[in-house]
């Protein structure tokens, strides 16, 4: 899975951008606002539907226009293209398009291009809150089980009528009873799902953590969302009177966390800010990894301005299993050499350069870089 054109309209301060990725290595340089974020940034609004940088649509469009425009040419892994894109105007009305069709919603993109993310935010992986965990854990979910989105969707309708019945002054028991059996079925599902992504992705781990944080006892736990002992269903039985004093149903899958402990401790508390970020890029590349052998798919991976979160020896070693997935790579830095000095060892590759200044990119000359491998 590769991006071969990239198109980009009024994006931030992007007026024009139309590139031609490599299927490889593609580095991206430029001064601090000068628009090489917004490259990323677009990608992931190509994939995903939204930001990685903000919830809001208005502060994604260039000053006095009226929408912003990402298109992008995508080489499956069965060796087709297929055109995708997304338009987004000052009202919020949303667009998005795959082989020339208006689809429903970002998710259909999705499906087209998985996109991994890391940077400053990524970390919040560890000391966020369980929201994040879950995002993670759904995004293998989403790419490796067919049957989890319309799931997932029928369970958020679910629990929306349900919450709404909770805040009632008079509850219809057997309203709420139809509610709570579906809700049932969905959140087992769920559960069956996710438990499956993660002792796969568990098993694949171990490696990485060996190589990347050297620090012993590092565990992850599934914590599924309600009392592991307990079946779901008697769960919202003997929790309605709390749920509905609340308002909302207090348990289920949408409660999901994942636990990264260290010997028991919570690995936030324990790691320095150093063995964090390290334990995150593991984490990041084992779930590029297990995607791609339960899937036979790769993933795109976007990481912003690598050299201010990794000294020299571990950007190596993440450049280095980046490389050993073969996928495609979108880096940006501020300066140029420190880009490059982390792919010198890599024989036969010369990646693709851009630069960024005021909103405008340029490719730089392959002659220029010529020399890496020299």
């Amino acid at each position: 899975m590769t991006l071969k054109r990239l198109f980009i309209q009024n994006l931030r301060n992007l007026e024009g951008v139309d590139i031609l990725p490599s299927a490889q290595v593609n580095l991206i340089f430029g001064e601090n606002g000068s628009g090489k974020t917004s490259i990323l940034e677009a990608i992931n609004l190509l994939a995903l539907g939204r930001s990685f940088r903000s919830h809001k649509h208005k502060p994604l469009i260039r000053h006095q226009q009226q929408a912003f425009t990402v298109f992008g040419r995508v080489h499956t892994d069965d060796h087709s293209e297929v055109p995708i894109g997304i338009t987004r105007s000052m009202d919020g009305e949303a667009s998005f398009k795959a082989n020339g069709v208006i689809v429903s919603s970002a998710a259909d993109l999705a499906a087209y291009l998985p996109v991994q993310v890391i940077n400053s935010d990524t970390f919040l992986l560890l000391e966020g809150s369980p929201k994040v965990r879950r995002q993670f854990i759904d995004w293998l979910v989403f790419h490796v089980e067919p049957q989890f989105y319309p799931a997932w969707k029928a369970i958020q309708r679910c629990l929306k009528h349900r919450n709404s019945l909770l805040r009632r002054d008079r509850i219809d028991r057997f309203e709420l009873a139809s509610w709570d059996q579906e809700l049932v079925i969905l959140t087992e599902k769920i559960h069956e799902l996710r438990i499956a992504c993660m002792v796969e992705f568990d098993s694949n781990l171990s490696e990485l953590l060996r190589e990347f944080v050297k620090v012993e006892g590092i565990k992850l736990s599934y914590y599924r969302g309600w009392d592991k002992e307990r079946d779901y269903s008697d769960i919202l039985a003997e929790g309605f009177e709390r749920d509905q004093r609340l308002g909302y149903t207090q348990m289920g899958s949408h409660r999901a966390d994942l636990k990264i402990t260290v010997n028991g401790q919570d690995a936030a508390e324990l790691l320095s800010r150093g063995q964090q970020k390290l334990l995150v890029c593991a984490l990041k590349i084992a779930q590029g990894y297990v995607f791609s052998r339960m899937t036979g798919r790769k993933s795109i991976y976007l990481v912003d301005d690598l050299p201010a979160e990794l000294d020299e020896k571990h950007r190596k070693l993440l450049v280095h299993w980046l490389h050993a997935m073969q996928t495609q790579i979108f880096i940006t830095g501020v300066e140029q050499e420190a880009l490059l000095s982390s792919w010198r060892d890599i024989e036969n590759l010369i990646p693709k350069m851009f630069h960024v200044e005021q909103g405008r990119v340029k490719e730089i000359s392959e002659v220029l870089v010529s020399g890496l491998n020299e």
